[in-house]
């Protein structure tokens, strides 16, 4: 396939690997954090991790804008549904997030609340336009890449005058929680959980740019290589981040040329202006309160807030207990660590947000890693294999 294949060579990703174990020097070690939960599938996908010397590893993040939201918002989601009998509509990964006393959506679906899937907002549109007697919510999730339909569909609604719909909005911010990350004594560079650079993320840097992140590794002193998605990507990323290491720089490079600019889609940060505003705080998942991390909707378009039409009841909910996702997405902890993984949480029965999403680490985990760690297969996995399951 043109242009996918060439990314997954076996002879170029071969030399990538000989120029790495050459790059990197045997009397340190290089912590890489690859923010992106895409990134992380692709290094399990294709053994990536495999490829590298033993004093080159990579870290997870809390690339997944499913896993990083908190409970409490999923909770306030099931409330707009239950108590205020609102049609909540949300992407697909999102609704078998397990929430306060791991009810998910789809269990407060099953228990008559009007839950629907979607798969775009102009879906979303349509359905309060086909339903003008009900209250219509948009669970707008996601890191800058799904803000600016967010913001087209606000704005779409506005210029209709759609009475009935509004967004629940929890978009969140990657640079910040870059930065947030870093300034955690967890990850202090005397620690065992240091970071030594980052890959950072290809969707979201098309949009922003690489620009955003320039201040944080100037600051830290941390560099950042903006990374594809694809295996061979992955690997010359991490080449780019081991050779500044090695000189001593720490600066934002782009590998990712092809998709990514500097400056980034200036239509769509536009867009996404005039709608949208910066949090002061913001909770993630595994992170607390971020500054500066999430938007919310601007007073221009307060009619189409959810959290100011509704009266939402503040709230606080913890993990499961054992469940180690908050130290995951930290990048503190990986889903070994977990005694949860692979007994009592597997994607049919999740305990925490790592396991559910398409871009979480504990997916990745059971998805490409668990055979080669000697765990338990399910027997239909044995005789069938994962893919004819």
């Amino acid at each position: 396939m043109k242009y996918v294949d060439e990314f997954r060579a076996a002879d170029l990703a071969q030399s990538l690997a000989r120029a790495i174990a050459v790059e990197a020097r045997p009397e340190r070690s290089y912590r890489i954090m690859e923010f992106c939960g895409g990134h992380t599938h692709a290094i399990f996908r294709y053994g990536v991790q495999d490829l590298m010397p033993a004093n080159v590893s990579f870290v997870h993040g809390p690339g997944c804008p499913v896993c990083v939201l908190p409970i409490a918002r999923l909770d306030n989601a099931m409330e707009l549904a239950e108590r205020h009998g609102a049609i909540l509509l949300s992407y697909g990964d999102m609704m078998r997030v397990p929430g306060s006393k791991r009810r998910s959506l789809l269990k407060a679906k099953a228990e008559g609340a009007d839950i629907r899937m979607i798969y775009s907002t102009q879906d979303a549109l349509k359905i309060a336009r086909d339903n003008p007697g009900k209250q219509v919510v948009f669970f707008g999730i996601g890191f800058e890449t799904t803000t600016p339909p967010t913001a087209v569909a606000i704005q779409q609604a506005a210029r209709e005058g759609l009475k009935n719909f509004s967004v629940f909005c929890n978009h969140v911010l990657t640079p910040a929680a870059i930065g947030h990350i870093l300034s955690s004594p967890e990850h202090d560079d005397a620690g065992d959980a240091r970071i030594d650079g980052f890959l950072g993320p290809s969707h979201v840097s098309s949009i922003i740019g690489s620009k955003p992140y320039e201040e944080p590794a100037r600051h830290f002193k941390k560099p950042v290589v903006i990374a594809g998605f694809e295996p061979l990507d992955v690997m010359q990323s991490a080449l780019m981040v081991i050779r500044q290491l090695n000189q001593g720089r720490a600066e934002v490079e782009n590998q990712y040329t092809r998709v990514v600019t500097r400056e980034g889609n200036r239509k769509a940060q536009a867009l996404v202006n005039d709608v949208l505003e910066l949090r002061d705080t913001f909770e993630w998942r595994g992170l607390g309160f971020v500054p500066n991390s999430a938007l919310k909707i601007r007073d221009t378009y307060a009619t189409f807030d959810a959290e100011k039409r509704f009266e939402i009841t503040p709230s606080s909910a913890k993990d499961v207990k054992g469940c180690e996702c908050p130290a995951i997405l930290r990048g503190v902890k990986q889903p070994l660590d977990c005694k949860l993984f692979g007994t009592i949480c597997t994607p049919e029965n999740p305990m925490g947000s790592c396991m559910v999403s398409s871009e979480g680490a504990c997916a990745a985990y059971w998805s490409y890693a668990r055979h080669r760690e000697g765990l338990p297969v399910p027997e239909d996995e044995e005789e069938f294999g994962e893919e004819d399951a």
